[in-house]
């Protein structure tokens, strides 16, 4: 790639550097014929053969003659992490002198450096200046180049001055231009001249081989240097910067124009290119646009710094004048210019550098240079996600979606979900969901809007890995279950449900989805008595709809006590999952799902699935298993069943006359069961299109039933009471001598249904008020009859009596007011204004019981409060006995004596005294010991009460006017706080 259309930016900031006064005329003048840094320091030769030493803040610290007068030092190097400086001076009247100083050590009749070794270096008595030159770190070997073309290497200790050995390894026509060294196993000399690039192993391993050429196109002087990163030399040339390695050349840049000088600074590579104007001079193109004007624009020097790894240009500009030496040293890249000013190229924060790229939008090269620089990973993270971002503004989502991905361990996973919960990109969503969940960031909302995803694709594969993969649940199990219902995944939906003992679900899914009814039944069937009857109950009317009598035999064997799950047979192997749609399921939801009596090998994880194998044993039950005794639960009382049957009258006579050959059935219930039976044998004699047998056939089993109650009233029991025999009866029009039998028997609701039937409402009234006192049940269903209609409200009184029946009602407690407006809500009779007196007095009296309950927590609220104050006082302050006089005996305090919390006091002899009467008074007080023992034994007696859960489940039965009321005494009780473990 030509480096022409690299990218190019400001990473440094230039400023041209203020020389000290004293000393701007002579720094950097045209007496410098060297430069060089090192040891935080700058070494500059001169033409008349001194070295100066220059601090950081450019003031001559040092100065010292190395050579001659008349001898130019025309080469430095210092050598790293020692205070060795080498030196080559020449005056081309003699053969060049290399020299060996100890800076840190001095001459003893001068101050001037040490001068460790001094060497001519030899050039075949051919004077010719030195073009090149290179030092080992180690100071074991030294190249000098000449411009003849021969290059001489120098062995030896140079320290000591002893040993030291010349060669000439390199001869050419072309003018040495460069020499680098490449230290590794063994060590390499680059050779360049302006007609090729050469190498040759100088020691270790191929010492002694002949020059190899490496390139047959050469360099001029200074355009060669090496890369202290990668060991390879890099060469600039008019057309290109090229890399070579030890096997020859590599990677190239293109780049058109003179080359003066090419150096590594850091990570990059500065290039400093000659004006153009001689070149542009000659282009007739750029003489037509303006001649001296355009030979201005060209005349400036420039200087570029790049980074070949990346590819960009980190900073160029133009330098007005010639630069004359360019040296890095206190982190920073400083050029001198011919007129003798410095220029400081200080690099940018590597934030600064990645706020460039993001205005200018490259934001995968921001990702590279963080890369790059080593920076962490959760800054990497936020350039991927701002890459992300500025995608996502763009449209292009699923690469913005891979940024994202990237980002995911430092990224609020909200800040994402949001841009993608479109339709159109839900694809990009499902990707970042499942990552989510493959790093271990996903929350339970996460886990169900995946599943949701997953849904509305109608990707049953994904969906059935999803939620049957093995470990704890990661998701809402509710929502889950909700969303494959919603979208037709039942058998997904059903598999959830039963996994995690949601059995209920299991048979709504199989019911109001699925729509096996008979499955449904066969589940319910095998469920443990508690969660069946609830199931059943549920769902009883659709079942008895669609399987009658299946439905009665549940029914029978659950209310009769006899009911126990049935077994099923475990299926052999996991069923292969099967897609389903909104308007079908599988075929046989129940051999699918693991069932609580099933194998245990049939409920494990789902990836165990192919390897669970039934037995025989788990397989089946045996005859002695299916005949064995019935679970012990609690048998509900017969009239809970009765409003199932509803439009079943034939299966509720069966249910029915079952139950009646119960004999365990206690009297009230069978109270119920007889009435009902009774009833329903009049009903079925009275249905139309029957034959007049079989209504003689009806109407003879309730008389036979009548004879059994007749039988057993003899024995003082009633499975039929008058009453509801006399009302039964007047419906089904046995009128004769109902009113009599009901006067004494008390049946005063039977007396004025008589009249609600007969239209007689002023009489229904009078009934009201005669009886009402005996029975006040009839203002009740007062009440509901005069709402009935506007006639009836009419005949009836009014509002007056109205309110007069609900005056009664409110006196008697007989209905909530909230029972009152739904009573009188099933009709549009009575209006609001009606009753508007009497709500207003109901809301009063229950806003004064409010008040009065208030009251009476603030009471107790602050009797409690003085209870705290006086333990606190008791644990925290002393107390003073004043008592005198002993508690037990009365008589005059003597030592020894004891002291209680409670102020009394008594002798040592009486407490033993006590002791020995049998009385155990070691920690409490005598005299407070009864009333202590009488509070711990009611509080043993409410802790002890909290496993009493009959205790408590019997008095909410009870209080079935006002269940809330029993479960608050409970709390006040305190038997609903679980004391801590070890504590009284």
């Amino acid at each position: 790639m030509a480096l022409t259309s690299w990218k190019a930016f400001d990473f440094f900031e230039v400023s041209q550097v203020t020389l000290p006064k004293d000393t701007s005329s002579s720094i950097f003048d045209n007496d410098v014929t060297s430069l060089i840094t090192g040891a935080s320091s700058l070494f500059l030769g001169s033409s008349n053969g001194t070295v100066s030493i220059v601090s950081a803040a450019f003031k001559v610290i040092r100065t010292f003659k190395a050579y001659d007068v008349g001898v130019s030092v025309t080469h430095l190097k210092q050598i790293p992490e020692t205070s060795l400086l080498v030196s080559v001076g020449e005056d081309l009247s003699s053969e060049p002198v290399l020299k060996v100083w100890a800076l840190d050590k001095n001459e003893k009749k001068s101050s001037d450096p040490k001068c460790l070794c001094i060497i001519s270096v030899q050039n075949g008595r051919r004077q010719f200046p030195v073009s090149a030159f290179v030092v080992l770190d180690d100071l074991s070997q030294v190249a000098v180049g000449f411009a003849n073309g021969a290059v001489t290497v120098i062995r030896g200790d140079l320290i000591h001055d002893r040993g030291t050995k010349q060669r000439t390894v390199f001869e050419s026509e072309e003018p040495i231009t460069g020499l680098e060294v490449r230290e590794a196993a063994s060590t390499t000399l680059y050779i360049a001249t302006t007609g090729r690039i050469s190498t040759l192993v100088i020691s270790g391993k191929g010492q002694g081989q002949p020059v190899r050429t490496l390139d047959k196109q050469g360099c001029g002087v200074g355009c060669l240097t090496i890369d202290t990163d990668t060991k390879d030399v890099l060469v600039a040339r008019d057309d290109a910067i090229y890399t070579y390695g030890p096997n020859g050349r590599g990677r190239s840049f293109a780049f058109d124009g003179p080359k003066k000088l090419i150096t590594t600074f850091g990570d990059y590579v500065a290039l400093l290119c000659p004006p153009r104007v001689a070149q542009v001079s000659k282009s007739k193109q750029f003489r037509r646009l303006g001649g001296d004007e355009i030979d201005d624009m060209f005349a400036s020097t420039s200087f570029s710094l790049l980074d070949l790894d990346l590819r960009f240009i980190a900073y160029t500009n133009a330098l007005p004048s010639q630069v004359k030496y360019v040296f890095q040293e206190w982190g920073n890249l400083f050029l001198v210019t011919d007129e003798g000013k410095l220029y400081r190229y200080q690099e940018k924060t590597l934030q600064q550098k990645l706020d460039i790229l993001y205005q200018r939008n490259l934001y995968i090269m921001a990702i590279n240079l963080a890369q790059k620089s080593g920076v962490d990973k959760p800054q990497q993270n936020m350039i991927f996600r701002k890459y992300g971002d500025y995608l996502y503004q763009r449209g292009d989502f699923d690469t913005a979606m891979q940024q994202y991905l990237r980002a995911i361990d430092n990224t609020e996973p909200s800040q994402v979900i949001r841009k993608f919960l479109d339709t159109q990109r839900i694809h990009n969503l499902i990707e970042y969901l499942e990552e989510l969940h493959d790093h271990d960031k996903a929350t339970a909302d996460h886990t169900t809007l995946l599943l949701n995803c997953y849904a509305k694709l109608k990707d049953t594969e994904k969906l059935d890995a999803f939620i049957k993969a093995p470990g704890e649940l990661k998701f809402d199990l509710e929502t889950a279950i909700s969303m494959c219902r919603q979208g037709g995944y039942f058998e997904q939906a059903a598999y959830l449900a039963t996994k995690h003992g949601e059995n209920d679900l299991v048979v709504d899914i199989l019911i109001e989805d699925s729509k096996k009814y008979a499955e449904a039944l066969e589940y319910i069937w095998r469920l443990d008595p508690a969660v069946a009857y609830s199931n059943l109950m549920k769902y009883a009317r659709t079942l008895l709809y669609h399987c009658p009598e299946q439905t009665t035999d549940l029914f029978i064997s659950y209310y009769t006590g006899n009911y126990r799950p049935k077994p099923v047979t475990a299926p052999t192997s996991a069923p292969t999952p099967v897609a389903t749609t909104s308007t079908g399921a599988f075929s046989n939801l129940t051999a699918l799902l693991p069932l609580p009596y099933m194998s245990r090998s049939a409920v494990d994880t789902p990836g165990a699935s192919a390897e669970q194998k039934a037995t025989v044993a788990d397989a089946t039950l045996t005859a002695d298993q299916e005949n064995g005794p019935a679970l012990d639960y609690d048998i509900p009382k017969p009239r809970t069943a009765f409003s199932s049957f509803v439009s079943h009258p034939n299966q509720f006579v069966f249910f029915l006359e079952a139950l009646m050959k119960n004999l365990e059935i206690q009297d009230p219930d069978r109270v119920d069961i007889y009435t009902t039976l009774f009833e329903l044998y009049l009903e079925m004699s009275q249905q139309p299109n029957i034959s007049s047998s079989e209504k003689d056939s009806w109407r003879e089993k309730a008389r036979s039933l009548l004879i059994q109650t007749d039988q057993k009233d003899e024995d003082g029991s009633l499975p039929i009471s008058a009453s509801n025999v006399l009302l039964i009866s007047a419906l089904s029009n046995y009128r004769d001598g109902t009113t009599l039998i009901r006067e004494r028997a008390g049946l005063y609701a039977d007396i004025f249904r008589s009249y609600t039937a007969a239209k007689d409402t002023a009489g229904a009234i009078d009934a009201v008020r005669k009886y009402g006192k005996q029975s006040p049940s009839l203002y009740v269903d007062a009440l509901a009859y005069i709402s009935s209609s506007p006639e009836t409200l009419k005949e009836a009184g009014g509002e007056k009596t109205l309110l007069e029946i609900l005056r009664k009602i409110e006196d008697q407690n007989l209905m909530a007011p909230l029972q009152v407006v739904k009573t009188l809500s099933l009709s549009n009779v009575v209006t609001m204004g009606m009753i508007r007196s009497y709500l207003s007095e109901a809301l009063r009296r229950e806003r004064g019981e409010i008040e009065g309950n208030k009251r009476l927590i603030d009471s107790y609220r602050t009797e409690t409060a003085q209870k705290k104050e006086e333990i606190k006082e008791l644990g925290t302050k002393p107390v003073v006995f004043q008592s005198r006089r002993c508690s037990s005996c009365g008589g005059g305090l003597e030592l020894p004596v004891v002291h209680f919390l409670c102020k009394h006091s008594f002798h040592q002899r009486c407490l033993n005294a006590n002791l020995q009467d049998g009385g155990d008074v070691k920690d409490d007080c005598p005299i407070c010991k009864p009333g202590n023992d009488t509070i711990r034994a009611i509080r043993q007696a409410q802790v002890d009460s909290v496993d009493a859960h009959e205790i408590f489940k019997g008095a909410v039965d009870r209080a079935s006017g006002d269940r809330f009321g029993a479960i608050s005494e409970f709390f006040g009780r305190g038997v609903m706080n679980v004391p801590p473990s070890g504590s009284d």
